[in-house]
């Protein structure tokens, strides 16, 4: 938040927006995360459908998405890529028709190992310690947390 009054004009200005700043922020990391998804044949959104399976497979597509806040038009073709990639399998689920279960393959659940090389080296080229990494991550959340509340 602003400790002085700002002008109109100033207020204005593209390099005193946060809603700014988040954005070339976000583009940036995602530009950072290429080149250490390619040798996992990973897009980031795909890395994170894989990072939520990691924790906890077997979900339904509405979990997964909630997780992410995806809704399941987004999600759907992500879903079917990385079943064609050998990477998970979609199932319906057994107790109710209407859900899709999506569970990790052998080779989803060893893609484990070679990802856990990505965080450490994201770590290193964002320039952060562990603690500032934490904190920034925290702040992030808090503000989405917040925004959520907040919107209409």
């Amino acid at each position: 938040m602003p400790t002085e009054p700002r002008s109109a004009t100033e207020s204005l200005k593209l390099s005193n927006q946060l809603c700014f700043a988040v954005y070339a922020a976000a583009h940036a990391l995602n530009k950072t995360y290429k080149p250490l998804l390619e040798p996992l044949d990973l897009t980031y959104p795909q890395y994170l459908v894989m990072l939520v399976l990691w924790e906890g497979d077997g979900l339904t597509v509405k979990e997964i998405g909630e997780r992410l806040f995806l809704d399941s038009g987004t999600l759907t073709p992500l879903l079917k890529r990385l079943e064609a990639a050998g990477r998970v399998r979609r199932t319906r689920d057994s107790a109710d028709e209407r859900q899709v279960r999506i569970t990790l393959t052998e080779a989803g659940r060893t893609l484990r190992d070679t990802a856990a090389a990505v965080p450490p080296m994201l770590l290193c080229a964002t320039g952060l310690d562990i603690p500032g990494a934490i904190g920034l991550k925290d702040d992030l959340a808090k503000l989405r947390s917040t925004l959520d509340i907040t919107a209409p």
